[in-house]
């Protein structure tokens, strides 16, 4: 595993006027579970967009597992987005299949250890699934991968209190272990900030604060407490 899992120079992707990135510098060190945050509209979507090569920065050098995204990084990345698509008629086992029959280092094994800890019914149609238990699958499909950088993109939105503990309870349980570098966004900080030992702050597409979590911690609180300011624009960096 390389040193730096993600280094980012001046990074930029523009959507017409509005910049997403601009000139976003950032070292992220690779085997730690970092926390990607800052107010919706920061870029951190865009940011990881760019890490697992579904959109091209328009400036700036972007090097992900040592090398630039590509379909060769693609292969050892698990991306968990914001939103997803399903074959309606397939159960959640059949999905899980589809999983292991099509994304590198799934491993059948964890999957349904992890349904079984957050609660997933194997014979369930994707279709008739809860917003919350079609989150817990998709977070199982990237759970399950054996590879060297995951990312999850708002692993929580617009999920029930107990869907979330139970996502959270299978991403500890799960992670205790694992030899990965884990990124994760979100604005329910309270809940995972524990989880975090590296942290990355965004606002209006640049880092303006990167470290260990301990560090923040120290300087201005809790994560959370560091969010609300930020998003206030009450904290600077």
């Amino acid at each position: 595993m390389t040193e730096s899992i993600v280094v980012a120079s001046h990074l930029t992707k523009r959507y017409d006027s509005k910049k997403a990135l601009d000139h976003l510098d950032v070292v992220i060190p690779a085997g730690r579970i970092v926390g990607v945050l800052g107010p919706n509209g920061c870029g951190k979507s865009s940011l990881f967009r760019a890490i697992t090569g579904l959109i091209r920065p328009d400036e700036g050098e972007l090097h992900v597992l040592g090398q630039k995204p590509g379909w060769e990084t693609n292969r050892r990345i698990s991306y968990l987005p914001d939103r997803a698509r399903w074959y309606p008629n397939h159960t959640v086992q059949q999905t899980l299949e589809w999983g292991q029959s099509f994304l590198p280092g799934f491993n059948m094994k964890d999957a349904h250890k992890l349904a079984d800890h957050m609660d997933v019914e194997l014979e369930l149609k994707m279709t008739g699934l809860s917003r919350g238990q079609e989150a817990r699958v998709l977070l199982i499909l990237c759970l399950a991968r054996e590879v060297p950088l995951m990312i999850l993109d708002e692993p929580f939105a617009g999920i029930d209190i107990l869907s979330r503990e139970a996502i959270v309870a299978g991403i500890i349980d799960y992670l205790q272990d694992r030899q990965q570098s884990i990124l994760i966004s979100t604005h329910d900080i309270q809940e995972v900030e524990g989880l975090f030992d590296y942290t990355v702050m965004m606002d209006r597409g640049r880092v303006i604060w990167s470290g260990d979590s301990d560090d923040l911690r120290a300087e201005h609180g809790s994560l959370n407490q560091v969010f609300r300011n930020l998003y206030k624009k009450e904290w600077k960096a």
